[in-house]
């Protein structure tokens, strides 16, 4: 085999490697627009209709998930994310619907929300030292607490139509606005981290702590901005899916923090911290909403769908043990 033929083997092999969500998504439209119309007698898989859903379904998690992706980076990861996705949207909706506040400031009461709890994980990580698994998810538990304390476990309806575009609203009447919310982050955070001094010091810390510190980046202050940003993530996640769904309720946000860790080591980021691409993880969340919408349609069992979502779960992580062993 000559040089060009290994260097394109090798560059195929890379690109493979870097983006294997896109092949996984690939694989999985193939597979399902046949079982679709194997089972049907027609396509219903491929239908604008059923992509909408997706990208629907996609873009509130994808918008958790970045801020989990970045935390990931560091070599941490937060546990409290899809709590607090409920959390701030119960607040909003009480202060909306019930107490009848204006939109604006009750906006910014869950977005001050969400800085105080990603503030506080931040804290007791960087600061104080507890470990992350830790302190999120004692923090898990009290914004799960606190949200059904505030509404009684019973769903507020009927949101005020002055957020339904963010969530319910189109451009051209084609493309979601939720989704193009979603592109527009991953696209800024995707520049941020490759192309930016945060960025470098973001792969440095996760490299390695002990290089980073020594280098002179404030490492736990990188700590702290992570967390701080996945809890400001996670309230506009929250944002949006109140709007989309029209109604807050303590289920609001359920499983968030594990779909995103789930869609991140798909795309590519590792649980050791230090590599990756945020953009994958985006396609990482596109991969799993396919995937679980392909078996909906097929009419698998929702309880099978979460053992299902486990194993991939465990496969993704043990896939990420391995290579990182490899390297190593």
């Amino acid at each position: 085999m000559n040089t060009a033929s290994v260097s394109t083997a090798n560059s195929i092999k890379a690109f493979l490697k870097k983006w294997m969500s896109l092949v996984g998504i690939a694989l999985l439209i193939i597979v399902f627009s046949i079982l679709s119309y194997v089972k049907f007698g027609a396509q219903y898989f491929l239908t604008w209709q059923n992509w909408k859903t997706i990208l629907l379904q996609t873009a509130t998690v994808a918008i958790v998930a970045l801020g989990q992706s970045i935390m990931l980076l560091t070599g941490n990861f937060d546990l409290s994310l899809g709590r607090l996705v409920c959390l701030t949207s119960c607040v909003g909706g009480i202060l909306m619907k019930n107490a009848g506040w204006p939109i604006l400031p009750a906006i910014l009461i869950m977005f001050l929300i969400g800085i105080c709890v990603g503030s506080l994980n931040g804290l007791l990580v960087a600061y104080v030292g507890v470990p992350a698994l830790i302190a999120t998810l004692g923090n898990q538990y009290i914004c799960y607490g606190v949200a059904k304390l505030i509404t009684q476990a019973v769903p507020i309806p009927k949101m005020p139509k002055a957020i339904s575009w963010l969530g319910r609203g189109y451009v051209f009447n084609i493309i979601p606005i939720c989704v193009v919310i979603m592109l527009a982050l991953y696209i800024i955070a995707q520049f941020v981290t490759q192309k930016t001094r945060i960025g470098r010091k973001l792969y440095a810390v996760g490299g390695s702590r002990e290089a980073a510190f020594f280098s002179g980046i404030n490492v736990k202050l990188v700590y702290f901005g992570t967390f701080v940003l996945g809890g400001i993530l996670a309230t506009f996640g929250g944002l949006i899916l109140m709007s989309r769904l029209n109604s807050v309720a303590v289920t609001n946000g359920q499983n968030y923090e594990f779909d995103a860790v789930i869609s991140s080591i798909i795309g590519g980021v590792s649980l050791a911290g230090g590599k990756g691409f945020v953009l994958g993880t985006m396609f990482g969340c596109i991969f799993l909403n396919t995937l679980f919408n392909g078996f909906s349609m097929l009419g698998v069992d929702p309880f099978v769908q979460d053992v299902l979502k486990g194993i991939v779960l465990v496969l993704a992580i043990v896939l990420d043990v391995v290579s990182n062993r490899r390297k190593s």
